[in-house]
């Protein structure tokens, strides 16, 4: 069975007449009628019911022309699907994030995304920096959103561009300063108070990058940090902050979170920064993922 066949098989079920579906075709009718009986024989059962008057449909091909049309459709329209896949504005895009660009940059640039290639299938998953570095450098995933390791040294074989920079800022019980266990000096929390306090973070295996970052600023400030509990979602380090295990220092953007009895308070002098980024592959790029880079790239620039 062949799409030429098909395309027999509907002719005649259009027409109901042999010799008006062969003109239609550009053929003579005797290869057509052959064409038919090929098929009805390949589906062991007939598709028409013939009489020296008359070309009926049986309720069998009636079923099945559904089907055959659908096909039909379908090959019809592929040579406009291949220009889509070769253009980028269809197929198929697998994303992985941090947690962190969940409230920052990763709405913004999906929506966008999304908006301007509508037939492009979009895939996300949530993993940490270090997850999605070791996938892409497997061969699965196409684009990272990541925060990069220090100096942005990933390995040779990825790429990457910073997308957005924003201050870290602090996470506190709200209860700590309404007791006045946490002092505040023009709505901003003091380094000291800051040092003082036990500290919820992420592994640093997970996330060595923000974790240096934050436990940087501990040592810039004379104090160590006293890790009371470890998480690798930001959401279980806001719901540990509620519950009054103790700070964290987070993405200025993880305002969008809101929590019952959280409090986000700016550091007092200067916050450390933190970059987020896309990653992929050097070299092995499709035109869906070359078009996300781009649309990226632009983002970045308007944000700068």
């Amino acid at each position: 069975m062949d799409v030429r066949q098909l395309r027999h098989f509907a002719a005649v079920a259009d027409t109901l007449h042999f010799g008006r579906a062969a003109e239609r075709l550009g053929m003579t009718q005797p290869p057509l009628s052959q064409s038919i009986m090929t098929l009805e024989r390949e589906l062991g059962a007939p598709l028409f019911v013939r009489t020296k008057r008359s070309v009926a449909l049986t309720p069998f091909g009636a079923q099945w022309l559904t089907h055959v049309r659908a096909a039909l459709d379908g090959v019809k329209a592929l040579p406009e699907i291949a220009q889509q896949l070769r253009d980028g504005t269809a197929g198929h895009l697998a994303l992985s994030f941090v947690s962190t660009a969940d409230y920052s940059i990763l709405p913004l640039l999906v929506r966008r995304y999304a908006s301007l290639y509508p037939n492009v299938e979009i895939s996300l998953t949530e993993a940490t920096s270090n997850v999605q570095i070791a996938n892409l450098l497997e061969g699965h995933g196409h684009v990272g959103l990541v925060i990069p390791p220090p100096n942005a040294a990933l390995p040779r074989q990825l790429s990457y561009l910073p997308l957005v920079t924003e201050p870290l800022v602090a996470a506190v019980p709200e209860s700590w300063i309404t007791d006045g266990t946490l002092s505040l000096s023009a709505d901003r929390l003091a380094p000291d108070s800051v040092v003082s306090a036990p500290l919820i973070i992420f592994p640093r295996q997970s996330a060595p990058a923000f974790h240096d970052l934050v436990t940087g600023y501990y040592t810039a400030h004379g104090g160590q940090a006293r890790i009371a509990q470890e998480a690798i979602q930001m959401q279980t380090i806001i719901s540990l902050v509620s519950a009054g295990m103790g700070i964290a220092l987070v993405p200025a953007s993880l305002r969008n979170l809101a929590r019952t009895g959280v409090n986000y308070v700016d550091l007092a002098g200067t916050a450390p920064i933190l970059e987020t980024g896309i990653t992929w592959r050097t070299g092995d790029t499709t035109p869906t993922i070359e078009r996300f880079v781009s649309i990226a790239r632009e983002m970045a620039n308007g944000l700068k």
